[in-house]
């Protein structure tokens, strides 16, 4: 299994950066819709709905990437309010991890929540990703977002495992601690720094780089909990297959999905 992990991660970080240094605009938007629609579709699963729901799910969002993509002109000069509303509606949708109880079952309200989270997630996260790439020097402030999940992630791990004691979602994650987040917050704020000040020179200020890379990384947790907290309530521990060894597109773009938004917002109001 760790074996077939490392093969698969091996290609899907190359190919990440790949996409995301080598393609123009509208290229970039396209690839990311291939893969959100993928989530999408595995997230029929994760809410528990019914064949035609399902199929309804991954309509709507189609329907609703194509509009985003036809009018892109006209939406992307919007993109305070946009990304505004979507990290509004996150928050709202992360106050769900608060009222969680083990052995809930998948009612239609659940359902509904998922086919309504599912819509909101894939669609926020998809227009922040094309937004911050077709910026100035987008293709690197793109590569910080995702550097700053990335270790966020390999912080929190290492840093709870040697210091974790203090649970933080022991009902939805039970090996999560607080102490894996601050370490989190730690590595993916040094990595951002390293990044945008020594590598890219990007034009964004210390006290902005912070907010960015403490900000990204304790939302992309919650982003990691709301998946889990539905793989526990249908019953699944992968979303998918797509990645051997590391199981579906949600399981290994949860946390983007979340931090896009929040990320593309701070950006946006202080480093513009």
């Amino acid at each position: 299994m760790l074996k077939t992990r490392i093969i698969t991660a091996l290609i899907i970080v190359p190919a990440t950066v790949a996409a995301v240094f080598l393609s123009p605009p509208w290229l970039f938007r396209g690839i990311i819709a291939v893969v959100l629609l993928t989530g999408s579709w595995e997230f029929r699963r994760l809410a528990s709905l019914s064949y035609a729901s399902g199929w309804a799910l991954q309509i709507i969002q189609l329907l609703l990437i194509l509009l985003l993509m036809v009018f892109w002109p006209v939406v992307s000069a919007q993109a305070m309010g946009i990304l505004a509303a979507g990290c509004v509606i996150w928050l709202m949708m992360l106050s769900r991890l608060t009222t969680y109880r083990e052995g809930e079952d998948p009612g239609p309200s659940f359902r509904g929540f998922g086919f309504l989270s599912a819509l909101a997630a894939t669609t926020f996260c998809w227009y922040s990703l094309a937004w911050l790439h077709a910026q100035p020097r987008g293709p690197f402030l793109v590569f910080l977002l995702l550097l700053i999940i990335w270790a966020s992630d390999v912080g929190a791990y290492f840093s709870g495992k040697q210091f974790g004691k203090r649970k933080l979602a022991p009902r939805i994650s039970p090996n999560k601690t607080w102490e894996g987040v601050y370490g989190g917050m730690v590595l993916a704020t040094a990595a951002a720094y390293l990044w945008s000040e020594l590598i890219a020179g990007l034009p964004v200020t210390l006290p902005v780089l912070i907010a960015l890379s403490v900000v990204t990384a304790l939302v992309s947790v919650g982003g990691d909990l709301f998946i889990s907290l539905h793989k526990r309530t249908v019953g699944l521990k992968d979303t998918g297959t797509i990645f051997p060894g590391h199981g579906g597109v949600l399981d290994r773009y949860d946390s983007l999905l979340a931090g896009a938004p929040f990320f593309a917002l701070i950006f946006r109001l202080f480093a513009l």
